[in-house]
Parts: structure tokens; C-alpha cells; sequence
């Protein structure tokens, strides 16, 4: 049994909780939002994000981030662009030995460092592990068998956050590259925006099918450039968050993209969607293209798309008139 405190009461935060307090961990919550802290306390549950999905009693909920002194693990789930201000807040009161895992996909805007760099400068003497892979809040949180990976710079990290947080429906795989598993867990969010784009314009199968192999194929390009293993792209944080994020209506960044290709235009449908990783990072993987000379195409019409006023109709048509190619000049899977 450990002490875990998870950072983050939004959907995935407290799935996560939910499922070590039923493995029998002791499980604390924080979160700056006392009203949303006292909606659990009443009802039992998050109605916005899980509904129906009970909170567990023992789970305790605190606004007071100092209660991270103390813990094992302590699990970082909140949006990219807030992970180095709670992380900074956290490291007043964090313990040295306290694991840090981060959920976050994405990259940091302005930066354009992945969220493991951004935590090992907030907190440089934690170990720190990233936890990635195809695992919607909602299936997490009702049981529904799960798999995803943990990656560390220390395989003894990994092997301890795999041990601990592993229980019947939710099965944990270690990885040593932990580039690729984040690049592979946010840069799909971006390629699932774009495969919701293609929903709204009511295209097809086929369409969804080709988006999806093309962009797994420019993760691993980019990748590939910044250092990751271009296997890894075939793995959980790779191909298997792609699917689910590509095809699922719990996908926000999906739900996103259908409303633009539905004529909404992007800023409007980030709104009413909330939360959409795959946004800001669009921009973070066209500003990485471009530096690092990689050829994007999908991420390139995407970009055009939520920032420069193209039209999505207009998009998909440079893209099937681009020059003829060999598909497997580089094969990612071997």
C-alpha cells in the first residue's frame, strides 16, 4: 500500500484516483477549485466529467497543495499548459523521494519542451516518470480494462510505478524511451483533431484509415529527427493512443475537429469543447517541423486550418494532390 496524491481533480486525475483507492492505496486529491472539490464531497462524484463514476470515501480531497509532503507518488494530471506552475507550487513542500508521475500530453508552448523536461526543471531532485498510452477518463474510471506505459530516464522508476499502480483493469507496460512516449501521446492529439476535422466534412472510412497511417508516420519522422526509437511509434503511446483518441467520441480533440469541419470555426469549437491538447500543440509540432526540417503535411494543412483561415475542404484536397511517393521510404516499423 502507498501514500499517493494525485494533482488534478478533472476527469483523468480522478479516475486515477478512484482506481488506486480500490487497489487499496491511500489516495489524497488535490485541486485549487474548493467548489468543485465540495460538488464531490456532496454528490460523490464529478457529474461534468464521470458521471455516475463514485468517488470512493477514503479518497481524501484537499485544496492545500502542501499535503503533497509525505507521499510515494505523486501523480501530476492536469493540462499541459498548467503542469509548470503546479509543478513550481508543489516544489515548495514535495519530498525528494517522492515519485513524480506526469499524464499530461503535450508540449510547452513557447519552449517546445515535452512535459518530462518542463517537470525535472520545476522539481530537479524527484524521480520523475511520465504515464501515457490510450486510457479515456471515463473507461478508467468504470473498470473498463485498460492498457498504457510508464517511461523513466530510471528503469527502477518505471518498475515501481508499474508494480504500484497496476491492478485488474488496469495494466501497466514499462518503457526506456521516454521522448518518444510523450511525443507518441501528444503529437496524436493533433492527428485526432485532424481525423475529427475529416467526421465534420462527412468523409469516410477510408479517409479516417489513411489520416491515421500518414500521421503515425510523421509522429515517427519527428521523432525519429529529435531522438526517440521509431519503435516506440508502434506501441501503446504511439499507434494505440492514436486509435482511441482518432475514433472515440470521449476524444475532445475529435469532438473539436468534427465542429470545424462542420464550419464552426476553431477558436468557437475549443470553447465548447474545453480542453483540447491537440490545439495548442498543432502549433508547437508545425513550430518543430519547420526547425528541425521534417516534412509534416497533415500537421502542416491542420496548422493552415485553426490559424491561418484555410478551409478544411481546401486542406484535404493539397493533400491528396501532393507529388507521388514510395510509401515506405523509411519504415518506422522495421
Amino acid at each position: 500500500m502507498a501514500d499517493i496524491i494525485i494533482l488534478g481533480a478533472g476527469g483523468f486525475g480522478l479516475s486515477i484516483a478512484i482506481l488506486c483507492a480500490q487497489a487499496g492505496h491511500n489516495v489524497t486529491v488535490w485541486a485549487r477549485s474548493r467548489e468543485k472539490l465540495d460538488e464531490i464531497r456532496e454528490t460523490g462524484e464529478f457529474k461534468a466529467k464521470l458521471p455516475g463514476c463514485k468517488v470512493p470515501e477514503s479518497v481524501r480531497l484537499t485544496d492545500d497543495i502542501s499535503e503533497v509532503t509525505g507521499k510515494d507518488i505523486a501523480v501530476f494530471c492536469v493540462p499541459t499548459a498548467g503542469t509548470r506552475g503546479v509543478c513550481e507550487q508543489a516544489a515548495k513542500f514535495i519530498d525528494p523521494k517522492t515519485v513524480v508521475v506526469n499524464t499530461a500530453k503535450g508540449l510547452e508552448t513557447g519552449s517546445l519542451k515535452t512535459i518530462d523536461v518542463v517537470t525535472k526543471e520545476a522539481l530537479p531532485n524527484n524521480p520523475v516518470a511520465i504515464l501515457t498510452g490510450p486510457s479515456h477518463a471515463e473507461e478508467v474510471a468504470r473498470g473498463i480494462p485498460t492498457t498504457v506505459v510508464v517511461a523513466s530516464d530510471d528503469i527502477s522508476v518505471s518498475r515501481y510505478v508499474q508494480q504500484t499502480m497496476t491492478s485488474a483493469n488496469f495494466r501497466i507496460y514499462s518503457n526506456a524511451d521516454v521522448l518518444g512516449c510523450e511525443l507518441g501521446g501528444s503529437l496524436k492529439n493533433v492527428i485526432a483533431l485532424a481525423a475529427g476535422v475529416c467526421d465534420g466534412l462527412g468523409l469516410g472510412d477510408n479517409t479516417k484509415a489513411a489520416l491515421m497511417t500518414r500521421g503515425i508516420r510523421e509522429i515517427a519522422a519527428l521523432g525519429e529527427a529529435m531522438g526517440a526509437d521509431p519503435a516506440t511509434f508502434a506501441g501503446l503511446s504511439g499507434i494505440g493512443d492514436l486509435i482511441v483518441t482518432c475514433c472515440s467520441m470521449h476524444s475532445r480533440n475529435r469532438r473539436a475537429g468534427i465542429l470545424i469541419g462542420e464550419g464552426v470555426t476553431p477558436q468557437e469549437a475549443v470553447e465548447r469543447v474545453g480542453t483540447v491538447e491537440g490545439y495548442g500543440c498543432t502549433k508547437n509540432a508545425y513550430a518543430l517541423a519547420k526547425k528541425l526540417g521534417v516534412e509534416m503535411p497533415i500537421t502542416e494543412q491542420l496548422y493552415a486550418i485553426l490559424f491561418e483561415g484555410s478551409k478544411p475542404a481546401d486542406s484535404i484536397k493539397k493533400l491528396m494532390s501532393r507529388p507521388s511517393k514510395n510509401e515506405t521510404e523509411k519504415d518506422f516499423l522495421g
